[in-house]
């Protein structure tokens, strides 16, 4: 079945065309009938005549602006984008817009899945035996409340089922410690909460420095934590990239040594290269919107269209709704309210 994908293609630091080889990366690599729906200027858009619809809009959503600015911005490449996603039932929609300003948007005009109380953004970060390691929320809030890291629990336990296959997904809790009193006022509510219920596949605390060691398949976190842990990763693997080129250029040995060495550099490089993770998902809304780096450049854009695939291809919407609906019945009946799968 053909998908539809909406590209936001304004608001990314690098520009509209280098978006547009995005697209064309995305195409290469995953041959398939899709229906693209490009927002933005037309003069900028040129290079994806034949293979998207273009829509034409003259203003790009600042990354400072709020709630009100965004729903007011009509004629931004952003509302036309989301727009365009309820109107023609869209599986996915892709933006580089600021966070605030596209969950903003998103919720208002989308709403979330009933039983949801705040929207998170749920990334995939590779760990060290090669799988992944979910990881929610990182930056849709800088602040949450213990109920809001439960609920965070149950969306990443939800979506790593899902979208990975792990049928009880080992969820941690993040803390600067692994004994149950560490961690914020916040997440230490959340774990005694966590563990009152019987929460499945809930192991505890874990450190940042374990966190992808690959024990944990979903880790939560608060809104403000996340995302500095998330830019901090993000920094790690840019320079470690980094000095291994500088190591293998140091003299005529060492590039020479890099010959035989050079298969399984670049396949750690491309493991641990965040721009494969192409975005984050806005979880806990109706419909599957992903928020890409607004520093992507034409690979990070193109992996994540294929987050956006992926998700639509997984049905996580409906998901969502089936879990939430089952932990709201459950919670009704007095049962446990995890006890969904």
């Amino acid at each position: 079945m053909k998908q539809t994908i909406i590209l936001d293609m304004m608001a990314a630091d690098k520009g509209a065309p280098e978006l547009v080889e995005g697209v064309k990366l995305f195409l290469a690599r995953n041959p398939g009938e899709y229906r693209l729906v490009a927002v933005g200027k037309q003069e900028e858009l040129q290079g994806l005549k034949g293979i998207a619809e273009i829509i034409d809009a003259r203003d790009v959503v600042p990354m400072e602006a709020g709630a009100r600015d965004v729903l007011r911005m009509k004629e931004s490449s952003m509302m036309k984008a989301i727009e365009l996603y309820e109107t023609l039932k869209a599986d996915a929609m892709i933006s580089c817009g600021g966070t605030g300003a596209y969950l903003s948007a998103a919720t208002l005009k989308l709403k979330l899945i009933p039983g949801v109380e705040r929207a998170a953004l749920i990334v995939p970060m590779p760990n060290a035996i090669g799988k992944i390691t979910n990881v929610l929320d990182i930056g849709a809030s800088n602040e949450n409340s213990a109920e809001h890291l439960v609920q965070f629990a149950e969306m990443g336990r939800l979506f790593n089922q899902a979208v990975y296959g792990n049928k009880v997904p080992r969820v941690y809790v993040m803390a600067n410690g692994t004994e149950d009193k560490k961690g914020s006022p916040e997440s230490k509510k959340a774990l005694e909460m966590l563990k009152a219920m019987n929460f499945p596949g809930l192991q505890g605390n874990i450190e940042g420095r374990e966190s992808l060691s690959g024990i944990a398949d979903v880790i939560v976190t608060d809104g403000f934590t996340g995302n500095v842990y998330l830019k901090t990763t993000e920094g790690v693997f840019k320079i470690m990239s980094n000095e291994i080129k500088k190591i293998f250029k140091r003299n005529l040995f060492s590039m020479i040594g890099y010959l035989f060495a050079k298969k399984g550099v670049k396949l750690m490089q491309h493991r641990w290269d965040y721009r494969t993770t192409g975005g984050s998902m806005l979880l806990g809304l109706n419909g599957v919107i992903v928020k890409a780096h607004g520093s992507s450049d034409r690979v990070a854009f193109s992996y994540a269209m294929e987050v956006g695939k992926k998700l639509a291809e997984a049905n996580i919407v409906d998901t969502m709704k089936k879990g939430f609906a089952n932990a709201t019945s459950a919670t009704t009946s007095g049962s446990t309210p995890t006890s969904t799968t």
